[in-house]
């Protein structure tokens, strides 16, 4: 089924300010604040002092999030603690879906850095026939199947609906998907640098006029408004809304044949 427009009143270029203090609530952190490590620091010691610093936070913010739309509405999903777990805040949530629209039914819907699930399962929650939640960390990818299952139990299942789990490596599965995907949902990690090598990749399994959701530290270019050259991705996707939580900037592009004045892209 193609993906529907969003809200025929979403203007183009609008930019939605959501207030500071929801973007606090729910959220990952970083590990970029405190516990900085120095220059030589190796790989280990930087995860070592990025799971201290998770779970400094964790200790005083709530260990869940609650869904706030569709048939699982106010349902709770456990935030385990780990480095860089940054579930999007409700009010973010709140506001992609309504560019969207609340009734998702008949789209497959990709969640390409799951963590909590948080992302992917509001969709799921909104009638998406398929979800599919990719998760590297095999902590992270355990608590998620184990939500799936307790979600899809009993009266609260959408017959025909299939929600999956794969622990896997989101930027090596998506150029290699055999689904075309409606949507997809990019949630990377902050601080690892992955937002141009996961836009490349989620243009390979979403078709022309599929939709691409993408959080990141800072504005992401309008694909319109970009010099010549740079990434893959700016010349196979237009922004169509850019919002901005916080320290979080959140935005939907939308896959398109060509944009004027840029050559026709090869895949």
């Amino acid at each position: 089924m193609p993906p529907r427009s969003p809200r025929p009143d979403s203007p183009s270029s609008a930019s939605d300010s959501i207030a500071r203090s929801s973007s606090r609530a729910g959220t990952r952190s970083t590990g970029q604040s405190a516990g900085r490590p120095s220059a030589g620091a190796s790989h280990a010691d930087l995860r070592e002092q990025q799971t201290r610093v998770a779970q400094r936070v964790a200790g005083g913010a709530a260990q869940e999030v609650r869904l706030i739309g569709g048939r699982w509405k106010r349902t709770p999903l456990p935030v385990p603690v780990s480095a860089g777990l940054r579930p999007t805040p409700a009010r973010v949530r709140e506001t992609l879906f309504n560019w969207l629209g609340q009734d998702l039914s008949g789209w497959r819907v990709l969640d390409a850095f799951s963590g909590s699930g948080a992302l992917g399962l509001e969709a799921a929650s909104r009638g998406a026939d398929q979800v599919t939640l990719l998760e590297r960390d095999a902590v992270l990818a355990r608590s998620l199947k184990a939500v799936v299952q307790r979600l899809t139990q009993g009266a609260s299942a959408l017959p025909g609906q299939r929600i999956e789990v794969l622990q896997t490596d989101a930027l090596a599965w998506m150029p290699n998907s055999r689904v075309a995907f409606d949507l997809v949902l990019l949630d990377p990690p902050f601080d690892e640098g992955l937002f141009d090598a996961a836009m490349d990749a989620a243009c390979a399994c979403v078709p022309d006029g599929g939709w691409v959701y993408v959080e990141a530290p800072h504005e992401l270019p309008d694909t319109a408004l970009a010099g010549e050259g740079g990434q893959a991705w700016l010349a196979r996707l237009s922004r169509h809304r850019h919002g901005q939580a916080g320290a979080v900037h959140f935005h939907l592009f939308q896959r398109v044949a060509s944009l004027p004045g840029r050559p026709t892209p090869l895949g």
